[in-house]
């Protein structure tokens, strides 16, 4: 491998916010460049971009303009941080947020360029929960006809995958519907980009786009929700392309672009959180490694195909070729640690964390360290963001019992990690429930940095965690799929091999604080199991659905 001292391959993680770009040597996985493009549209979450034209609730979109910015401004600034000569690029690989997808013209242009005023033009981001409605019909109707794929899910698809948000494209603007001769995910688009060639990765045909044992849903099934909609799986493109895969050579407009030369491997897309196994070098069945961020994401690879009630999909060669890959996932993590910063923590803590040099997080989490498990007297319900898994019910919402007028804020916070923690085990526990053993839990992302939290999920998971190497999981993720692409390795696990690492047994349970918080855990069960029927979350979001509806112009 010693020729690979001299090569270098680029991976590119498209995020919620930003996109990064990160250099890695091929020879031994050293990152040696990283740079960020934060994207100018952010998320588009209450009008469109200048536009008075306003969104529903639950809505979450995207534009593409700004995953283009990523290629011509982080891209060449990570290869000049790096100090090298572009020339010595090898191969780039990507990684985007799932599902993510949008409706493009047959050349792949974006409809959110030719009609912008239409929100359904627009990209819609994984955490778009509008086509809740949408999901349930589907699943109710391939469980009444007992359709073969639905328990590849769990029993349930989501609201955030390709199929309801189609549906809620056809059923709310059919003009935009009829316009769309693509529907792609923005892992594929952004490759097409890249190269001029439109592919379909079999990472998120599988996982979002109900694609299982070598089809789609039928065009009977398809019908039976609506009559329009028949048609749908022709808009989803070819041939699925393998993970690792070279889908195409870098066109001379993408070379102006991203400054690199022309002619270079560009692999497969794929999701941001099935890359990050290869960069923990977790791609053997058993090890489940835990993308921790804004939300969570569980994947795991396994040589055994087993039906998991409300994980996420399973998926043959999902994560690497050769075994299956199964996903589940907490829609709201770090997303809820941040909400209850921004909305629920009073002035004076800003400025006791400000006079001491940390951020309001950090000062909370000092705060919620000293105390005992349960000291509290909170146990709270990780379901702000919905539920993805068991439940896979984004019409949840989150809950917290047994405050009092003595609660402080760094209660409420330190219950709010400890219910993502006790909802990752409730993960855990189905997936060994059902035959699926998860012998390594291994963690990746952006909260890694919270020594605290990392602690609390070690001890309510009661065992140990591994953690990643690398601070950009699925940027270096990418960067060994390009590698394999390029032709330095084989495949991704001797790739992952070299250029990926973890650090085993890097948290280990606390005994007496383990037993502690199966206390709290078995109160978070009944909480779970009573609100998870969602009669009165899901009353509580239509109430304040039709108040929203019918406020314009009315006060009270």
């Amino acid at each position: 491998m010693n020729a690979n001292n001299n090569t270098y391959v680029i991976g590119v993680d498209f995020g919620t916010l930003s996109g990064r770009a990160v250099v890695v040597r091929v020879g031994d996985g050293a990152e040696v460049g990283t740079a960020v493009h934060e994207y100018a549209h952010r998320v588009i979450e209450d009008r469109l971009p200048g536009s008075e034209v306003r969104l529903g609730p639950d809505w979450a979109l995207q534009s593409p303009q700004d995953w283009l910015d990523v290629l011509r401004t982080a891209v060449p600034e990570a290869v000049a941080a790096a100090g090298i000569d572009p020339a010595q690029v090898v191969g780039l690989g990507t990684d985007f947020t799932a599902c993510t997808v949008l409706p493009t013209t047959r050349d792949g242009t974006p409809l959110a360029f030719q009609t912008p005023e239409r929100p359904h033009a627009w990209p819609k981001l994984w955490k778009h929960h509008a086509a809740q409605a949408h999901a349930d019909r589907i699943n109710e109707l391939a469980a009444r006809r007992g359709e073969s794929w639905l328990p590849r899910y769990g029993g349930k698809i989501s609201s955030e995958w390709e199929f309801a948000k189609g549906l809620q494209v056809l059923e709310e603007d059919p003009e935009t519907y009829g316009r769309a001769e693509r529907w792609i995910e923005a892992a594929d688009w952004i490759i097409w980009q890249l190269t001029g060639v439109e592919t379909r990765n079999v990472c998120t045909a599988g996982y979002k786009g109900i694609f299982q044992d070598g089809g789609y849903p039928s065009e009977d099934f398809l019908a039976a929700l609506n009559p329009g909609f028949s048609g749908f799986v022709s808009k989803l493109g070819q041939e699925l392309s393998p993970l690792g895969g070279l889908a195409g050579r870098l066109t001379a407009q993408a070379a102006e672009w991203t400054k690199l030369p022309e002619g270079i491997a560009i692999a497969v897309g794929n999701v941001d959180a099935h890359v990050t196994s290869a960069a923990a070098d977790a791609v053997r069945p058993g090890q489940m490694v835990a993308i921790m961020g804004t939300s969570t994401c569980h994947v795991m690879p396994s040589d055994q195909l087993a039906e998991v009630p409300g994980m996420c999909g399973v998926v043959r060669d999902g994560i690497v070729p050769g075994l299956w890959g199964y996903e589940a996932g907490q829609s709201g993590v770090g997303d809820i640690f941040a909400w209850f910063v921004d909305n629920a923590v009073p002035a004076s803590y800003a400025r006791l964390a400000a006079e001491r040099g940390q951020s309001v997080h950090d000062y909370l989490t000092e705060l919620a360290a000293g105390q005992r498990v349960g000291q509290h007297g909170l146990v709270a319900l990780d379901w702000h963001n919905g539920n993805r898994s068991v439940l896979v019910d984004h019409d949840l919402s989150g809950v917290v019992v047994g405050q009092t007028l003595a609660t402080r804020p760094e209660d409420v916070y330190r219950a709010l990690i400890e219910a993502t923690a006790f909802g990752a085990r409730v993960i855990v526990e189905t997936f060994e429930a059902s035959g699926v053993p998860v012998a390594e839990f291994v963690v990746a992302g952006g909260l890694l940095k919270n020594h605290f939290l990392m602690q609390v999920y070690a001890d309510v998971l009661r065992r140990p965690l591994s953690i990643i190497d690398s601070e950009q999981g699925p940027a270096l993720g990418s960067a060994i799929h390009a590698a394999v692409a390029a032709g330095a390795y084989d495949d991704i696990q001797q790739a992952a091999a070299v250029m990926g690492a973890r650090q085993e047994n890097a948290y280990v349970p606390d005994a007496d604080r383990a037993d502690a918080y199966d206390r709290l855990y078995a109160e978070y069960r009944t909480l779970h199991d009573y609100f998870g029927d969602g009669r009165m979350l899901h009353t509580l979001r239509a109430i304040r659905n039709e108040a929203r509806e019918g406020s314009a112009g009315v006060s009270s």
